[in-house]
């Protein structure tokens, strides 16, 4: 996919190495769904873990990704049995968070809200705050060898609980007291039905009565129910995926579109949308990039935000994401400003800070890209 200037910046389709150098901004992505192939094999090592199915890195990734591309949500999970597995220790943490900020930085991403379970990385023997303080050194020190290399990046954490298991309101206060050192906020996760975000209500009402930020997977694998009592029941600020609330979406034959009351209460609040393209791809969410609902949530401007979920299952990253967006729906550098603005305006850091990395990093990017083409 090369550059095509044809016509000057407004209608210029980027190419890949112009996305990769875009400032891009990251709502959706798993720590334990983004590890180097080759550090599993590391630690794996180093720990005694005896159970990956492949001890070649190569090879390895390319399990991880044929496992997850099965088109069901629950096989796909399975594949964090073995990520988890090596994520076990203070070492082990501190190591996938900073290469997570590295590989992140390196791929033009300048700000990035990344979660985990603290729950899932217990069996070593850590406490859930020696969990997040590992977490929090190794996202600071990926951050410091971003710089070294000439990137910039800020992570923030997002403190994940299990909604299959019981310990919600057990993370969402560890969320809270770890809020002003690293954490932004709070988020439920795994499968969704038969799971309801309903179920985690004491959790929701707490982070409410403290004033802190929560998203909620929902509208995924399940449907619009999902979406609904992640909004009208739990409260949540945006919604981990959403997709499917297109199903609230009719498109008549003319072309003409009519929204759901749902589907317009999410488009008139300005509710944000974590979109993962390829992850839908392969959980069976979407059967293609062409008919990915992005494009019309895009169209129908619902606050839609352009994300990873699992970078190692899903051989991705937020490059490889727009590549397919640029390429399936002719997007330009000013739609991946529009996506990225999006992003910025809906992360879980102070205002002021939002509006500063908008006007001082973001903006400033795309129009030195879209002004390369006037010295050619």
């Amino acid at each position: 996919m090369a550059d095509d200037n044809r016509g000057g910046p407004a209608r210029a389709v980027p190419g890949p190495e112009r996305i990769r150098r875009a400032p891009k901004v990251l709502l959706h992505d798993h720590l334990d769904g983004g590890l180097r192939p080759a550090t599993i094999v590391d630690i794996a090592r180093e720990t005694g873990y005896d159970g990956l199915p492949e001890t070649d890195p190569e090879r390895l990734g390319l399990w991880f990704r044929e496992a997850a591309d099965s088109g069901s949500l629950e096989r796909y999970l399975e594949t964090f049995a073995h990520t988890c597995a090596v994520m076990q220790t203070r070492d082990a943490l501190v190591r996938v968070a900073a290469e997570c900020a590295e590989d992140l930085a390196a791929d033009g991403v300048v700000y990035a809200e990344v979660r985990y379970a603290p729950e899932q990385h217990l069996q070593g023997g850590l406490s859930l705050e020696q969990v997040v303080e590992a977490v929090n050194e190794g996202f600071r020190e990926g951050e410091r060898r971003a710089h070294a290399a000439g990137h910039r990046i800020r992570v923030g954490a997002l403190l994940t609980a299990m909604r299959h298991a019981a310990r919600s309101l057990e993370i969402a206060e560890l969320a809270n007291r770890y809020r002003d050192l690293g954490v932004v906020g709070f988020d439920i996760a795994g499968a969704e039905a038969g799971f309801p975000p309903t179920r985690h209500l004491d959790a929701f009402e707490y982070l409410k009565r403290e004033n802190n930020h929560f998203t909620i997977h929902a509208g995924e694998a399940f449907g619009l129910p999902s979406i609904w009592q992640a909004l009208q029941w739990c409260g949540a600020d945006r919604l981990g995926h959403g997709v499917r609330i297109i199903d609230d979406i009719h498109v008549a034959d003319d072309g003409t579109v009519k929204l759901g009351r749902l589907a317009a209460y999410v488009r008139d609040k300005r509710i944000p949308l974590e979109l993962c393209p390829t992850s839908n791809l392969q959980t069976g969410a979407a059967a293609s990039y062409a008919e990915h609902p992005i494009g019309l949530l895009r169209r129908l401007y619902f606050r839609a935000t352009v994300n990873t979920d699992n970078r190692l299952m899903s051989g991705t990253s937020m490059s490889r994401e727009f590549e397919e967006l640029v390429r399936t729906f002719h997007y330009t550098l000013d739609d991946m400003q529009w996506f990225t603005v999006n992003a910025m305006k809906s992360a879980f850091i102070p205002f002021d800070e939002r509006l500063a990395m908008i006007n001082d990093v973001i903006k400033p990017g795309y129009a030195g890209l879209k002004s390369e083409w006037l010295f050619r």
